[in-house]
């Protein structure tokens, strides 16, 4: 069994999110809070404190910044906090509190953070701070107290960033600044991450498809929609959706964050619980807990059910030939499996019953190529639970050479073994045997190899 953390983003994710809920998990905030007192970051310190969204309770993770308040020219006491909400209106209002604490909501816009003509110039935060380079937000970094592999994982962490601003800018890296990205919460943020990745120590990390959310947000480019560009770009190849409220609900850090450490998506794993976390976000929408959901555990070394859709069509009007087209598409798109079978049609047509299964999230691709790819016209969809065996590669060093197979087990029992198909008829064209034949010999030596063993 390993362990296994599983990240439930269905209202979005932000840095300080993830690392509240790791936090609430078990994660020790003191080691967290000693690897950011480490940064040196001049008059900075974070807290975390219980609050309740939507009637859950919560683990909201705060950066304050003492500096800004010395820096602050509205005339406010300085002896009190400054909570800016960044949220994607730019409500500046301030609620004096203790300190100065940056509240950086996660349906803030992000893209306009990073933009170099951003139309807030927010001279009163960080003024001496705004606008760290790539060189500046690494040398922080390696003076922390993370690990070695920490900090080549921080780094890296803030280089992706850069690369992707770099390019949204049509900049060299070295020229990128990464303003709100590259100011004191957010190289905390991610510092703070890494840290919490670690002391957390899990040998796999799922995420749920992320919620964007909806609607636009307001830069110096105009109105853009969510996700903005930055973010967009992030989350290129991770699955996402709409949904909620009309505000921005991905930031860049939570998307950078999840998508580095994601080892895959969808629903949650086969896995026997053991932690549970919440991590705040800075607004409690009503109705809708503002968390991401961190399920901690070890994997049960069984497979469930899980949910595939199914999609079906006949065609009776296409040239016979681009079935072998439609299916190697098909395939390439992400199809679990695609599958012909011949049927006769009304007007006692001769025809085709073409089949696909495929996971949810890849539904509405393989619709579409579907039409693209074919004559039909129509497309049936239904959605099943599957249950299937857990599949190992292992390679067997026979008498012919290196081969490999498919070992399927299900509670740690092998159900099936088959040698790969393509290894045996590659072996057997090198050895001039029949392909029975070394299909055979494998099957023994792997025989063999778990009687020795």
């Amino acid at each position: 069994m390993s362990r296994i953390l599983y990240l439930d983003c269905f209202s979005g994710a932000s840095g300080d999110m993830i690392v509240g809920a790791l936090i609430d998990a078990g994660v020790s905030f003191s080691e967290v809070e000693a690897v950011v007192k480490s940064l040196d970051l001049d008059g900075v310190r974070v807290s975390c404190d219980r609050v309740d969204r939507s009637g859950i309770g919560a683990a909201k993770f705060r950066v304050i910044d003492s500096v800004a308040i010395e820096s602050d020219p509205t005339g406010a006491d300085v002896s009190h906090d400054h909570e800016h909400s960044h949220d994607h209106e730019h409500s500046h209002d301030h609620e004096h509190n203790h300190d100065h604490e940056h509240s950086h909501d996660h349906e803030h816009n992000h893209d306009h953070e990073h933009s170099h003509d951003h139309e807030h110039s927010h001279d009163h935060e960080h003024s001496h701070h705004q606008h760290r380079g790539l060189s500046e937000i690494t040398e922080i970094v390696k003076r922390s107290e993370l690990s070695s592999e920490g900090q080549l994982r921080a780094v890296s962490l803030f280089r992706r960033l850069a690369e992707i601003e770099a390019g949204i800018h049509q900049m060299p890296i070295e020229e990128v600044h990464l303003h709100e990205v590259g100011a004191v919460d957010s190289i905390v943020d991610i510092v703070g991450a890494v840290c919490a990745f670690e002391l957390l120590d899990v040998d796999q990390v799922i995420a749920s498809p992320m919620n964007v959310g909806s609607g636009t947000v307001h830069c110096a480019h105009g109105e853009l929609p969510v996700p903005a560009p930055a973010t967009a770009k992030l989350l290129v190849d991770a699955p996402i959706y709409s949904n909620g409220p009309a505000v921005e609900l991905v930031t860049p850090t939570g998307a950078l964050l999840v998508t580095d450490y994601a080892d895959g998506y969808g629903v949650v794993p086969p896995m026997r619980i053991t932690e549970i976390g919440y991590g705040a976000g800075d607004r409690d929408f009503k109705g809708r807990p503002n968390v991401v959901r961190a399920f901690i555990g070890e994997t049960t070394g069984v497979s469930e059910a899980d949910r595939v859709v199914v999609l079906e069509c006949q065609i009776d009007d296409m040239n016979p030939q681009i079935y072998g087209v439609l299916m190697e598409r098909l395939t390439a798109a992400g199809a679990l499996d695609v599958f012909y079978a011949p049927i006769q049609m009304k007007k006692n047509r001769p025809a085709t019953s073409v089949t696909v299964i495929a996971r949810p999230r890849d539904q509405e691709a393989l619709t579409t190529l579907l039409f693209i790819e074919s004559t039909t016209i129509g497309v049936r969809v239904s959605e099943m639970a599957r249950s299937t065996l857990d599949r190992e590669i292992v390679s067997i060093d026979s008498p012919f050479g290196m081969v490999r197979l498919k070992v399927a087990r299900r509670n740690g029992i092998v159900f099936n073994v088959a040698p790969e198909f393509d290894d045996c008829a590659r072996v057997a064209q090198e050895h001039g045997r029949s392909v029975k034949e070394i299909q055979a010999v494998v099957m023994k030596s792997w025989l063999d190899s778990e009687s020795s063993s």
